[in-house]
């Protein structure tokens, strides 16, 4: 969260961070929510997960106005990347679509593996990817020989939260590499689900960990934030079905 208020300042797009009593109960949250829908002052809100265990996050997250649910974790915003009617689209998938814009990897065709079947990562990602005529496939905890599938990507997206679950191994040469994942380890270090410098040995590109995905998952929040806003005022971007990866 601190990430994110930072960001807001340096772009200038003013935050307002609002921090509850762990033991608050739901329908306190849920008006603290539907305070910041009515207000035509907000353009983004979101939610910190996780949540106490007496909150649901589903009810929490549904509760978000579609319009101010810059994270595009709102079941029409998730749901929608299926139809292409997604108003926000959730910020990491984005940020991996942005990453993967910039390097001008060429994506309609060629193979995509996700490794990591999360509704917040692995799910929307891969459903971007398929939208651009990818062939995609997504791997989860309970699937037999992952090497066999990693080493057909031409695109790997791990998004797993193992550290070091993929290694050089596993990795086809050139392949590109995205790794979503942020794990620390024992001793305080900060690894992402790839073995990065044995698999960079072997990528044409990988992104790092930390400093890849994470700081596009908070610039897509404020992009996303930012639409928002001149939404409000009528501004409609005319590339938005792109933007949105469908």
């Amino acid at each position: 969260m601190n990430n994110k208020v930072r960001a807001c300042e340096e772009v200038g797009i003013k935050s307002k961070r609002i921090e509850l009593p762990i033991d608050i109960d739901e329908a306190t949250v849920l008006a603290e929510i539907d305070r910041l829908n009515a207000d035509p002052a907000v353009h983004g809100v979101l939610v910190q997960l996780p949540l106490p265990p007496q909150i649901s996050i589903s009810r929490v997250l549904e509760r978000i106005s579609v319009d101010k649910d810059v994270d595009g974790f709102h079941l029409y915003n998730v749901g929608g990347l299926l139809n292409g009617t997604t108003v926000f689209p959730p910020c990491t998938p984005y940020g991996v679509q942005k990453l993967l814009e910039h390097e001008q990897v060429q994506i309609a065709g060629r193979n995509v593996v996700v490794v990591g079947a999360s509704n917040i990562v692995g799910k929307p990602v891969a459903m971007m990817l398929m939208q651009q005529d990818a062939t995609v496939c997504i791997c989860h905890k309970l699937t037999r020989d992952l090497a066999m599938f990693t080493l057909m990507a031409d695109i790997l997206v791990v998004a797993a939260g193992v550290p070091n679950l993929i290694v050089p191994q596993m990795v086809r040469t050139g392949a590109v590499v995205i790794d979503v994942g942020i794990n620390r380890l024992p001793d305080g270090r900060v690894v992402g689900d790839v073995d990065f410098e044995g698999v960079s040995k072997k990528a044409s590109l990988i992104s790092p960990v930390p400093g890849g995905v994470g700081p596009m998952t908070v610039t897509m929040l404020l992009y996303n934030t930012l639409r928002s806003a001149e939404r409000t005022v009528g501004i409609v971007d005319n590339d938005e079905s792109r933007l949105s990866g469908v």
